[in-house]
Parts: structure tokens; C-alpha cells; sequence
């Protein structure tokens, strides 16, 4: 984790450094090295594998093999893309794709799969309690 800081302080130093003006066109340029460094095919590839685990062993691979067969990734990648250009600068991205196309970098992104696994049933859980409570203080009490 340190190891992770460290390099993502330099890049972050680096970038500031070396600041590039924040156009349309730039952004869509980092936002392409981002997407390149991160791919978004890949990426569902994986989710889909981390929600397969929750199944029986033997339904896993046609679960990956029906999920990413009809998921249309290049509809998916112009979504991704317009909302990385809308929301994050130019800098922002070339930070995000100097450090996602490093050696470190791609190493956390292959564990954010197992990672995201590991917290989304309690985060579920925590959701679920706090709409309950939300329903419940949202209904007036009864006279």
C-alpha cells in the first residue's frame, strides 16, 4: 500500500508539473490513454468472474461467456468515455493513465475485482438496513 502511495504521488507530482491545458480535445486524448490503460472489456471480463464466483462451480463459465457476449463493450466504452471527458480534467485523466498503465498500477486494478467482491455484500447490507431506517423515519407515527 505504501509502495502504491508513493507512485501515485510522483505521478500526481508529474502531472502537475507538467500540466496540460484542459480542451475538449485533451481530455479525450487522456481519456483514451485511460480506457487503453484500464480496458473496459477486461474489466467486465472480470466482474463478471467475481459474480460468477457466487454460484455453483459449474454455471460459472457460461455465466462469463453470456455476460460478456451480450454486452456491447464499444457501447459501453463511448458512455465511459464521455463521462470521464464531462467529469474529470485533462490532468485528472493523465494522472488516472500514468498511474493505471504502470506496473503497479495494473497490479491494484487486477485485485479491485477480488476487493470489490469482498465489500459489496456488507455494503449491500448496510444499504439495505439504512432504506429500512430511512422508510421508517420517512412514515409519520401513528396518533
Amino acid at each position: 500500500m505504501k509502495r502504491i502511495m508513493s507512485v501515485l504521488a510522483v505521478v500526481l507530482w508529474a502531472s502537475f508539473a507538467a500540466a496540460l491545458e484542459d480542451s475538449p480535445a485533451n481530455r479525450a486524448a487522456q481519456a483514451d490513454r485511460y480506457l487503453k490503460a484500464t480496458p473496459p472489456a477486461e474489466m467486465f471480463k472480470d466482474m463478471a468472474e467475481q459474480m460468477s464466483r457466487q454460484m455453483p462451480p459449474e454455471q460459472r463459465k457460461l455465466f462469463v461467456d453470456l455476460m460478456t457476449k451480450h454486452l456491447d463493450i464499444e457501447s459501453v466504452t463511448k458512455v465511459m468515455k464521455a463521462s470521464l471527458v464531462k467529469h474529470f480534467t485533462a490532468d485528472e485523466l493523465s494522472a488516472l493513465a500514468d498511474f493505471y498503465g504502470s506496473a503497479v498500477g495494473k497490479a491494484a486494478m487486477k485485485k479491485m475485482g477480488v476487493y470489490m467482491a469482498d465489500v459489496m455484500p456488507g455494503i449491500q447490507g448496510e444499504m439495505a438496513k439504512a432504506q429500512q431506517r430511512a422508510a421508517q423515519e420517512a412514515v409519520p407515527p401513528q396518533p
